[in-house]
């Protein structure tokens, strides 16, 4: 079959209904929850704030249109390379600079929202995933990889998203391990439904926060609080995530779709 006959029936399949399209993202506004960091560590991002400019009013009669106030790493989110310090020199690091092809290919999702109900601290390990790939089968190169825990559910609550008690946060996520052997199988990017792609946990590990630190070391991208990775098949499903070609951009919110059969 040929590229073009393949783009037909995709776009037929779109149209009948044959191939659906999942929502993977969650919705951006002043309730939106953000990351909190302590003091000690940085800066925090902002909550988001909507301003209006005009509203069918003497602003503005005929047309209704805002500004907006977030940060680039808000709601459901994309990371470039640039985010971390072992990516800052990429030349293409940057959410303008990063080739398009990029932003589509097909995910793997791995299920792990029964670890992650018993246990808000569960790091998936090299073993979990090739005992994932053992029933699923491989992991491809230049494919995503994306943890599903059903944290997207608990996004409504800044308090119970964020899960943080005197000890830190508390919420699901990979061992460095774990990026290191995907790396080593040549993925695109890690994704996850929490506020960032680390586990809560992660500021204690070698190295520190490793889902930011190897992902980007390696030219490679994460997406944060993903929604809805229960609609998805362990593998077939094509994800779509295409950042804002924000100048120089560390990352960007996005509207994370994914192509799923019917």
């Amino acid at each position: 079959m040929s590229s073009s006959q393949s783009l037909a029936g995709l776009a037929s399949a779109l149209l009948s209904g044959a191939v659906k399209v999942v929502d993977l993202t969650a919705p951006l506004g002043p309730e939106t929850p953000v990351i909190f960091l302590p003091p000690q560590i940085g800066k925090n991002t902002p909550p988001v704030k909507v301003h209006t400019i005009s509203h069918y009013d003497g602003d503005g009669p005929y047309w209704a249109w805002n500004w907006l106030e977030l940060g680039e790493h808000t709601g459901t989110h994309f990371d470039a390379p640039v985010h971390w310090i072992t990516g800052k020199d990429y030349a293409d690091g940057t959410t303008d600079r990063i080739p398009p092809q990029n932003f589509v290919a097909p995910v793997n999702v791995i299920d792990r929202s029964k670890e992650a109900a018993e246990n808000p601290d569960y790091l998936l390990t090299v073993e979990s995933i090739q005992a994932w790939e053992a029933e699923h089968g491989a992991i491809e190169a230049g494919s995503w990889v994306v943890l599903r825990t059903d944290w997207y559910k608990r996004n409504g609550s800044t308090e119970t998203f964020l899960n943080a008690d005197a000890n830190g946060p508390h919420s699901p996520g990979p061992t460095a391990e774990a990026i290191e052997y995907l790396l080593s199988k040549g993925i695109v990017g890690w994704g996850s439904e929490t506020v960032g792609t680390d586990a809560g946990s992660a500021g204690g590990m070698n190295p520190p926060f490793p889902a930011h630190n190897l992902m980007h070391k390696a030219n490679k991208y994460g997406l944060a609080s993903l929604c809805h990775l229960d609609q998805l098949p362990a593998k077939g499903a094509v994800l779509i995530a295409a950042p804002l070609k924000f100048v120089n951009g560390t990352g960007s919110p996005v509207r994370a779709l994914a192509l799923v059969p019917a």
